[in-house]
């Protein structure tokens, strides 16, 4: 089986959020499995800074490739280069000055246009190489075209005969919403904008386009898959996804334990496992050092996030005056909304003992955070995965969550009876829930036997790429299955 994989961002190249880890991972485990995976993202600006500090090499392959639909004059060239961690994986570039030079990943002249060349340009450059592929996966709204383009003005080309296409929605907020004139650009058939197609309250809607043209659809947890088909968690598409739920499958995302591994972790403090989880407290008394916290033995809780209402921030908000109460301390690292950046500011300066409020985005202290807070706080409104909450399982610190999408699919409730659990979370959605999931985790803390169990499930939780991989497969040959 050979396979397309279509993203804005793959990690190490050019990383945002999520998304980037997951593009980076898979292919690694795909091709594990024998499966021959190819990567198609934008060359932007962040790969040539990356490729200074990182040192992979890009080849250009191919230069000035016109686009045949597309309303534009501007051309693109082909790099290429090699996922870090595999042997055959390629990594297929389109480099355009104007499209994608901007210093940011989603940034740039205009980001409808944007996506549409790069859709266009993926499908050409498949041409001008001349590869043909079983199944071409793509990835949220900004490929989102793709399918509609194989669909439409490509249904009749040889090299995509054979082709199918899988659509990966790794969050539905983000629908790429535009106005009409941007279908005359994309040189899309004009019939399209209709209800039955494109069209979503007046505006062109990317992401329905995939759900409505892709073969198979999936997303990243089965609970969020379940939850987007309905009112509340559909944001407005829960009718069209539920039209094609035969085909739509909720695949729990992994993490890449090469690159997030407390044993061998280049950027904490002091390596450990769970032979050696004394360390651990190292990794916590070094970070207090760093932050300007008191280094004392009291529960760290981190949280790590883009600071937006999606988050739970608003429910957080209205208990930090109340976990103050606590003796504990509590990291936080992320930027977002201009609220609740200044709220947690003024928090900080609050609690200046308790508090370290770190609004910017910084790689290695969030390692640090990883493996030296205690607990690790997601409150999400809704999660379609989430990978912070897998991380910290992996490097022994404990989430506190709300039972949302992928949270509920990977964090369970401790049982002291029992002894089974390897968090604390909560169902609806208030900050009285919350605050006595933190309480119980808190009461846990200070159990050392408890603690010592519950830090031990955590780390034993597996959640490697290599089940969800096989999924993926399973989802590649139902898709391939409809194509014939």
């Amino acid at each position: 089986m050979r396979v397309a994989m279509v993203s804005y961002e793959v990690y190490p190249f050019a990383k945002v959020g999520g998304l980037a880890d997951v593009v980076g991972a898979l292919p690694k485990y795909l091709e594990r499995q024998n499966v021959q995976v190819d990567v198609y993202m934008p060359f932007h600006k962040k790969v040539e800074e990356n490729r200074a500090k990182l040192g992979y090499v890009i080849e250009k392959i191919s230069e000035g490739i016109e686009l045949p639909y597309v309303n534009t004059e501007e051309k693109f060239d082909i790099y290429k280069t090699t996922l870090p961690g595999t042997k055959n994986v390629n990594v297929f570039l389109i480099a355009n000055q104007y499209y994608f030079s901007a210093s940011e990943v989603y940034a740039g002249p205009d980001l409808a246009e944007q996506a549409i060349f790069f859709s266009n340009g993926v499908l050409e450059a498949i041409r001008k190489l001349d590869v043909s592929y079983d199944v071409i996966h793509v990835n949220d709204w900004q490929t989102s075209l793709i399918p509609v383009y194989l669909k439409s003005l490509y249904k009749d080309s040889p090299v995509f005969a054979k082709t199918s296409t899988v659509l990966t929605i790794h969050n539905l907020g983000y629908q790429g919403l535009y106005d009409p004139k941007y279908l005359k650009f994309s040189g899309l058939p004009e019939y399209l904008f209709n209800i039955d197609g494109l069209e979503f309250y007046g505006k062109m809607n990317f992401l329905k386009g995939g759900i409505i043209f892709s073969d198979v659809i999936n997303t990243v947890s089965p609970t969020y898959a379940r939850e987007i088909q309905t009112k509340e968690y559909g944001e407005k598409l829960d009718g069209v996804l539920r039209l094609r739920s035969n085909d739509l499958y909720g695949i729990l995302n992994g993490i890449d334990y090469d690159e997030y591994n407390p044993k061998t972790d280049k950027h904490i403090f002091v390596n450990y496992d769970l032979n050696s989880i004394e360390l651990k407290k190292e990794n916590k008394r070094m970070l207090q050092a760093e932050l300007g916290l008191p280094q004392k033995d009291a529960p760290m809780i981190g949280m790590i996030n883009r600071l937006v209402v999606q988050k739970g921030l608003d429910i957080l908000a209205e208990i930090m005056d109340y976990v103050s109460l606590f003796d504990l301390q509590f990291v936080l690292l992320g930027t977002g909304d201009a609220e609740y950046e200044e709220m947690f500011r003024k928090l900080g300066a609050k609690y200046p003992e308790k508090y370290s409020i770190n609004t910017k985005f910084d790689i290695v202290l969030a390692q640090k955070i990883y493996a030296g807070a205690d607990m690790f706080m997601m409150p999400s409104r809704y999660e379609p995965c989430g990978l912070g909450q897998m991380y910290s399982l992996r490097y022994g610190t404990i989430p506190i969550v709300r039972y949302t999408g992928g949270l509920a699919d990977t964090v369970k409730e401790y049982d002291i009876s029992t002894r089974e659990g390897n968090g604390f979370g909560f169902e609806g959605y208030d900050s009285a829930h919350l605050l006595k999931a933190v309480a119980k985790a808190l009461y846990c803390y200070n159990e050392k036997e408890h603690w010592d169990n519950i830090v031990k499930n955590a780390m034993t939780t597996d959640l490697t790429w290599d089940s969800s991989a096989k999924e993926y497969i399973k989802l590649y040959q139902r898709a391939k299955a409809k194509i014939g």
